[in-house]
């Protein structure tokens, strides 16, 4: 607002000198033509009436006062733009070292984000790394205890078809003996064998989800890592080298 006061003050000297100096050149002019007049100059003519001075004409004190007036106002003017101006650019230069200062420390953060980031995505890749040994190596003992369920499915069905077999035996030889024992325990053996490697399979394949999970979570935080360090370094950071300097935000250059 200060400087908008001052500029119109300025234009409004700066009429004010341009009229005087219009009026002084004309005068100037008037009285150099009235010098070269002579007793034998052909444009000279009576004029009666011209010894008589208008009221508003002023005296050389007068005139004098108003011309030096005029020049003091618009040295006033001139020093207060200066004076106005010396300060403006102070200002202009404290806000563009303050915003050059800033840019430096938003960049400072960037490149402390930048490296967190990183640091995060390389331990969740790390993790990765062992959560998909750990997929491999429970994808092997699933595949093991079927295995092994499917080695002790086969003597379980031996031991139960002679029991089947056994049990047709006539009469009195359908006989509760050693062989008839060992062959009902062998089977009671197999069954909780295979009872306790069911167990440990459904809790193998349950862990083998949750791996799977796991998994996919990571693999889902590594791409979000990723695209959060390509937007900061490569938008982000390439948009900040392009920040004006000093001179360009004082408005220098």
């Amino acid at each position: 607002m200060q400087a908008v006061n001052q500029i119109r003050l300025n234009r409004e000297q700066k009429e004010t000198c341009e009229t005087d100096w219009s009026d002084k050149v004309e005068a100037y002019n008037i009285d150099e033509t009235c010098a070269r007049y002579h007793n034998q100059s052909t444009e000279v003519q009576f004029h009666p009436h011209s010894t008589t001075l208008e009221e508003s004409a002023s005296t050389p004190e007068t005139w004098a006062k108003f011309t030096q007036e005029n020049l003091c106002r618009a040295e006033r003017e001139r020093l207060a733009s200066v004076h106005l101006r010396g300060l403006i650019d102070c200002i202009l230069r404290d806000v563009a070292e303050d915003l050059r200062l800033q840019c430096d420390a938003v960049n400072l953060a960037y490149g402390r984000r930048c490296e967190q980031l990183e640091d995060a995505r390389l331990k969740l890749e790390q993790h990765l790394h062992k959560t998909l040994r750990e997929i491999t190596d429970q994808e092997q003992n699933v595949a093991a205890l079927k295995q092994a369920i499917k080695n002790k499915e086969m003597p379980l069905k031996v031991a139960q078809t002679r029991l089947y077999q056994r049990s047709h035996r006539p009469n009195v030889e359908l006989c509760r003996d050693n062989v008839q024992f060992r062959l009902v325990s062998e089977v009671e053996e197999l069954n909780m064998s295979l009872t306790a490697l069911r167990e440990k399979l459904l809790e193998a394949e349950q862990s083998l989800r949750n791996l799977e999970d796991t998994r996919m979570s990571l693999e889902k935080d590594i791409a979000v890592k990723t695209n959060s360090l390509f937007i900061d370094r490569q938008k982000c950071m390439t948009h900040r080298t392009r920040y004006p300097t000093i001179l360009q935000l004082v408005g220098y250059q």
